[in-house]
């Protein structure tokens, strides 16, 4: 048994679903298979539109009810198209499944998989097919799991059932860094799960971050590949299992995140410790934390993904109340530009050479970072390219 899942540029047209349907019945000769897929193509934006017109502040629950549609009308066409070819074949929701969440609407998380369901299931039929990116949690509400959330669902049914998981995409593999960005990028054959997820939380768009963490936790071996190719992917895999073990692995930009400066705030614990228990209660992930004490007062930076934007503009409003002479700055023109490699837990000097190379290209940088086997640093987005591109050339990504 396998689990695939094949992501929402794979599904785009009824013409790549029914390609898909022809593939999957070569691969029932040899094995069950569960099948994950996400919306085909650009759906979940469009319906994000829609409620858009809809609602200026669209209702949490009733847009995850609306967004998990657009899984629901894949599911429905590939088996369709399975069935045309006489390949046993039958689609499940979320619900249906029995994918279990918790956490708020939008960006839920999943806290248990019922297998009965899918056993069954799989009992009359070679393919089952699963809609990604959505459960249901203890309210009997449907929810989502954010973005990237079908990553996390086809690992999780993986870990449940005890298989491997294959990710099809619309790349072949992870590479050192964004081939988009840096044309010279080169693919990875082999990488830890402890880099894939700090590639993926750092910016990376290959993974979700969850869905690697559930992979290490489950020991589920996860494969990327292109949709429909024989070109080698990527494995996922545990550290021990990995071949070479190079100081820096990859190099990740994320261009979606904002960089917020919080001025002329009191020093005391209380204050600080008031500021991140709102933005917590108004679930803003912050990251990359810095504290400056001035004569004017007190400092404050962090950075936040740009998805969570309305949930920020909630929880600095209520901080503004609370301190009317604090002033806040926002900027979106900024990367968080991140080298990975886990080799550099026994390594010496590579924060002095990332440096050397921002000061050798005159890219000045606002705040730093790091993690026993990366280094993060935020930047103007004019010099992003130019950032990944001395990296990679330096190490020889």
């Amino acid at each position: 048994m396998k689990v695939l899942k094949f992501g929402g540029s794979s599904v785009a047209t009824v013409e790549k679903i029914k390609n898909i349907a022809a593939y999957l019945k070569k691969r029932t000769e040899q094995e069950k298979l569960v099948v994950v897929v996400s919306a085909m193509g650009k759906t979940t934006n469009a319906l994000l539109a829609l409620a858009a017109e809809a609602s200026s502040k669209p209702n949490q629950r009733e847009l995850d009810r609306l967004l998990s549609t657009g899984e629901q009308q894949t599911i429905a066409l590939l088996a369709m198209a399975l069935c045309d070819i006489d390949v046993p074949a039958i689609s499940l929701t979320g619900i249906q499944v029995g994918i279990r969440t918790s956490g708020i609407h939008t960006k839920s998380t999943i806290r248990k998989v019922e297998t009965s369901v899918l056993e069954e299931s799989l009992k009359d039929n070679d393919v089952v097919i699963v809609a990604g990116f959505q459960g249901v949690n203890r309210h009997n509400a449907v929810t989502t799991l954010g973005r990237g959330g079908s990553d996390t669902t086809a690992v999780a049914l993986a870990a449940a059932l005890g298989c491997d998981c294959e990710i099809y995409t619309d790349v072949a593999g992870v590479y050192t860094t964004d081939p988009r960005v840096y044309p010279k990028a080169k693919k990875i054959e082999e990488i830890s799960y402890q880099e894939m997820m700090e590639m993926s939380s750092l910016g990376s768009k290959v993974m979700e971050p969850r869905s690697v963490e559930l992979g290490q936790k489950y020991g589920v071996k996860i494969y990327v590949g292109k949709t429909l190719s024989d070109e080698k992917g990527t494995y996922i895999m545990k550290s021990t299992e990995i071949t070479e073990e190079k100081v820096i692995s990859a190099v990740s930009a994320n261009d979606r995140i904002i960089h917020v400066q919080l001025d002329k705030l009191s020093g005391e614990p209380a204050v600080v410790a008031n500021i991140f228990k709102v933005l917590s209660s108004h679930h803003v992930n912050v990251d990359m934390i810095s504290h400056n004490l001035k004569q004017e007062g007190c400092r404050i930076e962090f950075t936040c993904n740009e998805d969570e934007e309305a949930f920020l503009n909630a929880g600095l409003d209520e901080l503004q109340a609370a301190y009317p002479m604090m002033k806040v700055r926002l900027n979106k023109d900024v990367s968080k530009i991140s080298v990975v490699g886990i080799g550099m837990r026994n390594a010496v000097g590579v924060a002095a050479g990332i440096f050397e190379i921002l000061e050798k290209n005159n890219i000045p940088f606002m705040q730093v970072t790091t993690s026993e086997i990366s280094i993060s640093f935020i930047i103007d987005t004019k010099n992003s390219p130019l950032a990944v591109a001395a990296i990679c050339e330096t190490y020889q990504l």
